[in-house]
């Protein structure tokens, strides 16, 4: 199955709805394929989206690629943007807002409702919790600097808020846009703490090495998407022996582990605080481990949240995304043309 970092989806009532990333990043998606999950949950908004000839298709076979459709286009590039932008100011690729992201979202959301009524039935947010998420994360600070814009669009929300008889979100948007009114456009920064790398040492080194980090197995926003950017090390004490680990590259805090593995299984765990130059942590290891550090050269180092049976991302996997995001040169996104001007370059 391809990895979703590279196929940017929708989940539908009973069916997935799947593009290429690259025409997605480009602006020009010229196709998309509906697989079905469950036919009778997903025929009511089926024929309604791709016809009746389409519908029969995907019906006897379980999918079928027809034309793009821009309002699903725009919500599966924000539900893709949302996990897996690959920010890095190493890569010179800037962070998206999460706020403006979820307010796209939520606007985004009401296009495909509107377009195929039931189709997003079950979805995971809907167009009132994603505002509200937008508007809890900030998004009146983020909007700024595209305050026409998202005065604009807070004005095509709350019409579609008071035609869904939700005067409360209907009220709240039509609030924020008045408030974006008087707004300036400003440009805010985003902070990066920048590892150097574990200190010299005295002790002895038993084992040293570099790593990367798995997009999988962290949230989105959280670690600089660059390679090798985990320096780790065992060192040995006077009376034990200990695991040290840093993470270059903190973009924002998060409950982070590193895990010491030996021929892919872990012998020992790392619990890691964000400090002024990244993550960092250190830990003691039993006999057991200090063993495998000498005498075994398949050590490895896995850094994240997310537990061992994610499906996880290899580096070709994120090569490719980067080099996708780095060659698109016209910002698709709110948060992308705010993050442009924020870094001051367009990409």
């Amino acid at each position: 199955m391809t990895h979703p970092v590279h196929t940017p989806a929708i989940a539908a009532d009973g069916g997935l709805i799947r593009f290429a990333l690259a025409d997605l990043l480009t602006g020009s998606p010229r196709s998309m394929r509906v697989e079905l999950t469950d036919a009778g949950a997903a025929e009511p908004w089926l024929t309604r989206l791709v016809g009746t000839e389409a519908s029969l298709t995907a019906l006897q076979a379980g999918r079928v690629d027809v034309a793009a459709r821009p309002e699903l286009a725009r919500l599966a590039l924000l539900l893709w943007a949302r996990r897996w932008w690959p920010a890095s100011p190493t890569l010179g690729i800037p962070a998206l807002d999460p706020a403006l992201l979820d307010f796209e979202a939520a606007v985004a959301t009401t296009a495909v409702e509107d377009l195929a009524e039931g189709l997003l039935d079950g979805f995971e947010a809907s167009p009132a919790e994603l505002f509200d998420q937008a508007d809890a994360s900030g998004l009146f600070a983020a909007a700024q600097p595209v305050a026409e814009e998202t005065r604009r669009l807070c004005a095509q929300l709350s019409a579609w808020f008071d035609g869904q008889d939700d005067p409360v979100h209907a009220e709240a948007a039509a609030e924020l846009a008045t408030r974006l009114e008087s707004v300036a456009p400003g440009q805010r920064a985003y902070a990066l703490a920048a590892g150097s790398g574990p200190a010299g040492s005295s002790e002895g080194v038993l084992a040293e090495g570099r790593a990367s980090v798995d997009w999988a197995r962290v949230p989105p926003g959280i670690l600089d998407a660059a390679e090798d950017t985990v320096t780790w090390r065992i060192v040995a004490t006077r009376t034990a022996a200990r695991l040290e680990v840093e993470v270059a590259g903190a973009l924002n805090d998060a409950s982070l582990t590193a895990a010491a593995t030996h021929d892919g299984e872990p012998f020992a765990e790392v619990a890691l605080q964000l400090g002024s130059e990244g993550f960092a942590g250190t830990a003691d290891l039993d006999d057991a481990g200090v063993r495998l550090a000498t005498t075994s050269a398949s050590l490895g180092l896995v850094v994240g949240v997310a537990g061992p049976d994610v499906g996880g991302t290899t580096p070709e996997d994120r090569a490719e995304v980067v080099s996708l995001v780095r060659a698109t040169r016209e910002a698709r996104t709110l948060a992308e043309r705010v993050a442009a001007r924020d870094a001051d370059e367009e990409f």
